[in-house]
């Protein structure tokens, strides 16, 4: 076995498993809402973007361990780069859509 800070660095087989079954119902439910298309546009893309949100913290949580007990605060500033690059990522392909939709409607 394992001793020390490597050892409780590790998340427990309940972490694992908890961010497994959330994971699958947070990418079950946007699929469900744009499958059954009962519901408009607007939110449906609110829907995907909410449950996008709540996927990423669960994989930051449950399975890189993101928390602001690290010793040296790496954890923390790769938390706030992955933030910064998810909030990047995210609006800016948002952003993309929504040009690309008002310039497809326009011609």
């Amino acid at each position: 076995m394992m001793k020390g800070t490597a050892a409780s660095s590790l998340g427990s087989v309940k972490s694992y498993v908890t961010g497994l079954l959330l994971s699958l119902v947070l990418t079950v439910i946007p699929f469900t809402v744009v499958m059954s298309g009962a519901l408009r546009t607007a939110t449906t893309v609110v829907i995907i973007a909410i449950t996008v949100v709540l996927q990423t913290s669960v994989q930051w949580v449950m399975f890189m361990q993101m928390n602001t007990k690290a010793d040296e605060g790496w954890n923390v500033m790769s938390f706030v780069f992955t933030l910064t690059i998810f909030v990047l990522v995210v609006g800016g392909s948002l952003w993309i859509m929504q040009h690309l939709h008002l310039n497809m409607m326009i011609g």
